[in-house]
């Protein structure tokens, strides 16, 4: 298993250098001045030829895409992301606070999408045609059809408005001290709308490879040998369903990042996805290149946890 650790990350260095220089190249050489971004329009329209070059030349943008990536990249690799083009916090700070915000929402709806979507997929399984395999059915499709903005504006406007029970906005009441209870009320509606959107997902790929499962061989001899239902379900369906859903949950893992982007900036929760949406209004390439750096490794990660997972599940899955 350790060899074949060393090994995927051997491979994970290549993919990630790939995924780093060919979103630096976007962002050089998409439209519009960098000059712009940093001193404004209307500073910029006041400028002379010779002022727009100086600003270039300070932020180094009169040289080729190329030579300021090879630059970019050896700063990182020793930990140095650079300086956002306004502001004078680096950009590994700015990460550095944001990161936990974020891991707490998406830790909290991960988890809420484990218990919630993959115990739905066993019942429909199990329960298949039933009523109640109707009625999840038409729920999990329901939530899939409904975009994350719209539930959780929706969210808002009936539990904050209209019966005032629940925070609009933010991590904490404003001007009150830091308590847990507070945290996780504020916690509930975006942890919720992030989570339930995998969790429907996560049923339907469940109730697929249980069904696939229940129609194995050894299953029918597990139930004729008399072994009790519980068991069987246990022990020879579910263990032997997990393959795909680790694969699915393991492949989903990055896009819990892409929505909280959304459900961040709905909810003003103040981490990396706002950060996001601020940083990308504002065209602040060096800040965007530190986003794009955690999200290649988030990716890669939750790859080689997968394979790691797979043995853990599947003791005849061996890595030589």
């Amino acid at each position: 298993m350790t060899k074949y650790i060393i090994q995927r990350i051997l491979v994970s260095i290549p993919v990630f250098f790939g995924i780093t220089l060919l979103v630096y190249g976007l962002y050089a050489l998409s439209p519009g001045d960098p000059v712009i971004n940093i001193v404004g329009v209307e500073q910029f329209t006041r400028m002379t030829p010779e002022q727009i070059q100086q600003v270039r030349a300070q932020y180094g943008f009169d040289k080729p895409w190329t030579v300021r990536y090879v630059r970019w990249l050896g700063k990182a690799l020793r930990g140095d992301l650079g300086y956002p083009l306004k502001g004078a916090k680096p950009v590994v700070l700015q990460l550095k606070e944001r990161i936990p915000p974020t891991l707490l929402l998406m830790g909290t709806a991960l988890l809420l999408a484990l218990i919630t979507g993959v115990p739905i997929g066993v019942i429909m399984a199990l329960k298949q045609y039933s009523a109640l395999d109707m009625v999840l059915t038409f729920l999990v499709f329901a939530q899939l059809s409904l975009p994350s903005f719209f539930v959780g504006l929706g969210c808002i406007y009936i539990f904050s408005l209209k019966l005032g029970i629940m925070p609009t906005y933010g991590m904490e009441t404003i001007g009150e001290p830091f308590s847990l209870i507070d945290r996780i009320w504020h916690l509930i509606m975006p942890a919720a709308i992030l989570g339930l959107a995998s969790a429907g997902t996560w049923a339907r790929y469940t109730r697929a490879s249980m069904l696939d499962v229940m129609r194995s061989e050894y299953v029918t001899t597990a139930r004729a040998k008399g072994l009790k239902e519980r068991i069987v379900v246990v022990r020879h369906i579910f263990r032997n369903a997990l393959l795909p859903i680790v694969t699915v949950v393991a492949a989903d893992l990055p896009s819990l990042l892409g929505g909280a982007i959304i459900t961040e900036q709905i909810f003003q929760w103040p981490g990396i996805g706002m950060l996001t949406v601020k940083r990308t209004s504002e065209r602040d390439y060096p800040v965007l290149m530190g986003i794009t750096v955690l999200s290649a490794v988030m990716i890669l990660l939750s790859n080689l946890l997968a394979d790691i997972a797979y043995a853990a599940v599947d003791p005849r899955i061996r890595y030589d």
